[in-house]
């Protein structure tokens, strides 16, 4: 590919640092969450939220469990400050939940920022200036000195106007464009800062890395963070925090080897919308904690609800492929997927194990509010016997016999392939009941009439209805099942020989229905199944035997 030369790497490695959080495997707690959905998220939008959406987004952070909620840029529009003024005179701010604002360092800005405050009892403000190499030299073309400066100021006039005001706000501040600064410095700043703030540890400031362009692996970012949690200065009274987007595809795991290097809080968005390629996917970084074991302090289990509203107040979609979220990642189309997956559903049923440890399903669907029916097994040409036979069974209690179930799943794979499209579990049972169950073409049967003889033979009549003309038969077998055989053969001129035979309840109760399976054999040994269905099992086992034999015929 042409023009790799015109790239070089722009990020700047740290000093030697303390490498032991590399040999983690995990954090040992989740981290302090804060939504930028509704300042990063919504300025990535191509159609702004409404003040109603802001506001049913909000909710809805707030309903997942989020404690720190950046609700916009006050000073930026009218909207913005309008948003959060709305906030504070419709009493929707919970005691509980800090509500984020965001603030560039300079002083006009600020004192806007103050003014749409007002009311507000717990609060973070949050300043930030643009610290990298490319910025001062391009943008700003001021020198680090200066560059410090803007930082210093802005962090005295949040403190100045704090008091003013009387509040207890919080402070955050942010060296924008970190990935791109001289680790040395931005440390250097990060410090001159909390000078001004002196934070304690009863209240903390909030020093944010951001990765505002992603430019390096993450085990670089990693490093950088590490570089600052060992360096920064007042470092019990900090919350160390990160910001990642997601320009290289590695929001998510900047934000793993992040905590692992000592961040103690996170910053990004539902599903990872954000500028460009988007911001941290939460969800993800979440659910990754929760499946391993750590309780992320976060509702993600109902998923779906959650889904629909971002979906519905943002205008963008989440991926079917979406981690966790998308509507086909607990799916398998595949035949030897669904079959493991239906064996270790059997398994964990069966044993009840203390973990979850079905193959190819990375947790329990149902901890996100997916059903395993049409969720987990998918139908179409791909799929094995296993996935059908296990949707069969779980969604309409119908326990075929194992070759059954092969022979059924290669009519479904026949009729998907045909199809060009993967069938719906319902469609699957329609054809089901179609192709194999109670096939009255061309003999049907109407009723029949057998009484034990002294000799335990069951004769008597049996009634048929073939190619449209009504029939008698007598009958005569070792029971009801073997004389009902014995007058076809007898009379209707068809040869088999008969195969194999279950039945199994579908429901329960009173109006319990029995479903029986029988196969046979034509003259040249091929099996042929039919299925039978009724409240009376020795008439579900008749009409099993006639829809083999219809089927046999039709073959």
């Amino acid at each position: 590919m042409k023009n790799y030369q015109r790239y070089r790497k722009g990020y700047y490695m740290p000093p030697v640092i303390a490498l032991e959080w590399l040999r983690k495997e995990h954090p040992e707690k989740a981290p302090t969450w804060c939504s930028v959905d509704l300042r990063d998220g919504n300025q990535a939008l191509i159609i702004p939220m409404s003040l109603e959406e802001k506001i049913e987004f909000y909710k809805l952070l707030v309903n997942v469990g989020f404690k720190e909620i950046e609700v916009g840029f006050p000073a930026a529009s009218d909207t913005e400050f309008q948003f959060l003024r709305y906030l504070v005179d419709h009493d929707l701010i919970p005691e509980d939940v800090t509500v984020q604002v965001l603030t560039q360092a300079r002083e006009h800005i600020i004192r806007k920022t103050f003014e749409a405050l007002k009311g507000v009892k717990n609060a973070i403000v949050h300043v930030y200036n643009s610290t990298s190499v490319a910025q001062r030299e391009q943008v700003f073309r001021k020198s680090k000195k200066e560059i410090k400066e803007i930082a210093v100021e802005g962090a005295k006039l949040l403190k100045d106007l704090t008091e003013e005001a009387g509040a207890n706000y919080r402070f955050e501040y942010s060296p924008e464009s970190f990935t791109g600064t001289e680790p040395e410095y931005a440390l250097e700043v990060c410090n001159a800062v909390l000078d001004v703030w002196q934070p304690t540890p009863d209240h903390k400031a909030i020093i944010n890395i951001p990765v505002t362009v992603e430019m390096s692996m993450p085990h670089i970012y990693g490093m950088q963070v590490a570089y600052i949690s060992q360096n920064l200065k007042y470092r019990d009274a900090v919350e160390l925090s990160l910001h990642p987007h997601n320009d290289r595809g590695c929001g998510v795991a900047d934000c793993e080897l992040g905590l692992l290097a000592g961040a103690d809080r996170i910053e990004g968005t539902l599903f990872g919308n954000g500028e460009r390629t988007g911001n941290a996917d939460i969800v993800t970084v979440a659910m990754n904690l929760f499946a391993l074991g750590i309780d992320p302090k976060l509702d993600f289990s109902n998923m779906p609800a959650i889904v629909e509203v971002y979906e519905r107040v943002t205008r963008m979609n989440v991926h079917v492929r979406q981690p966790y979220a998308g509507e086909l990642v607990f799916a398998a189309f595949s035949g030897s997927h669904q079959d493991a997956i239906a064996k270790g559903m059997k398994w964990i049923e069966e044993k009840d194990p203390e973990h979850w440890t079905v193959p190819y399903l990375y947790i329990d669907p149902k901890d996100v509010g997916r059903e395993y029916d049409g969720g987990v097994i998918r139908i179409n040409s791909q799929s094995g016997k296993g996935g059908v036979g296990y949707l069969m069974e779980q969604k309409y209690g119908l326990v075929m016999p194992k070759k059954m179930r092969e022979d059924f799943s290669y009519y479904i794979k026949d009729v998907s392939d045909h199809r060009h499209q993967e069938l719906l579990p319902d469609e699957i049972h329609d054809l089901f009941m179609q192709e194999y169950v109670n096939v009255e073409s061309p003999m049907k049967l109407i009723d029949f009439l057998l009484k034990k003889e002294p000799d335990g033979v069951r004769a008597g009549e049996v009634h048929f209805e073939i190619d449209g003309k009504p029939l008698t038969f007598s009958a005569r077998g070792n029971g009801r099942f073997d004389a009902i055989s014995n007058a076809i053969q007898k009379n209707v001129g068809v040869a088999y020989t008969f195969g194999s035979y279950s039945e199994h309840a579908i429901d329960v109760g009173s109006t319990s229905r029995a479903m029986a399976y029988v196969s046979v054999a034509d003259k040249e040994g091929k099996t042929v199944w039919g299925a039978g269905m009724d409240t009376d099992i020795i008439t579900a086992s008749a009409m099993a035997l006639v829809s083999a034999i219809n089927r046999m015929g039709n073959a």
